[in-house]
């Protein structure tokens, strides 16, 4: 049991806190950058920096773009001293596409079908799917409309299993191994997203080049 700043203390046994390193390691050493979030203490996150207001999950350092590390020794030595989120930088070895639970699960059933479009998914305990895929491909025109897709670049980071959130843990729907660590093409899997949303009503066909309006950036999951 590991006391944060505050009265909070987060309830984890040794055992997953072993477990946690060993994950965040194994992640390193396949060239997924990690980097640590904060503690759960009870139903908020800590990341002991003064003053923070966040209380869901979030990078627990600063700096984290620039600490993500694929150092297997670096990685040990922070799950080693704290029971740490384990975030995975986006944008760099993957991209993430994040959908809700019906859409996810359709994907699922769809990507299966197509093993050139399988690839690692985890799921949130709150019902959220994300697809890892290969990085540095845009949003097509039809999913940047469309607020039931969200794609995970630079700059942003998803929760990674086996990390705990208040409603539970993120855990994988397709497991990395599972998927012998493959990629599947980005354009290629919002593809099937694309026939998915269009089948049910949900996106309209693509609008000529230079009819997209102005669009807001996507919220950016960095602190």
């Amino acid at each position: 049991m590991w006391r944060t700043v505050g009265p909070r203390v987060v309830h984890l046994s040794p055992l997953e806190r072993v477990r946690l390193r060993r994950i965040a390691v194994r992640y390193a050493l396949r060239g997924w950058a990690v980097t640590p979030g904060a503690c759960l203490a009870r139903s908020r996150f800590v990341c002991g920096r003064a003053g923070c207001p966040t209380v869901g999950c979030h990078p627990a350092l600063p700096e984290w773009e620039l600490a993500a590390s694929t150092d297997p020794a670096r990685v040990a030595t922070w799950w080693r001293s704290r029971p740490y989120a384990l975030l995975l930088p986006t944008g760099r070895a993957f991209d993430v596409l994040e959908v809700p639970a019906y859409l996810g699960r359709a994907a699922r059933a769809a990507v299966d079908a197509v093993p050139v479009a399988r690839g690692p998914v985890a799921v949130t305990p709150t019902g959220q799917w994300m697809f890892l895929v290969s990085p540095g491909e845009p949003l097509r025109p039809e999913l940047e409309r469309c607020f039931h897709v969200i794609r995970h670049g630079l700059g942003s980071w998803i929760p990674a299993p086996p990390t705990r959130l208040p409603e539970g843990p993120v855990r994988w729907a397709l497991a990395p191994e599972q998927a012998r660590w493959r990629l599947p093409d980005a354009y290629l899997a919002q593809t099937v997203l694309v026939e998915l949303l269009r089948a049910s009503g949900l996106t309209t066909p693509a609008p000529a080049v230079g009819a997209l309006p102005g669009r807001l950036p996507l919220p950016r999951r960095g602190h």
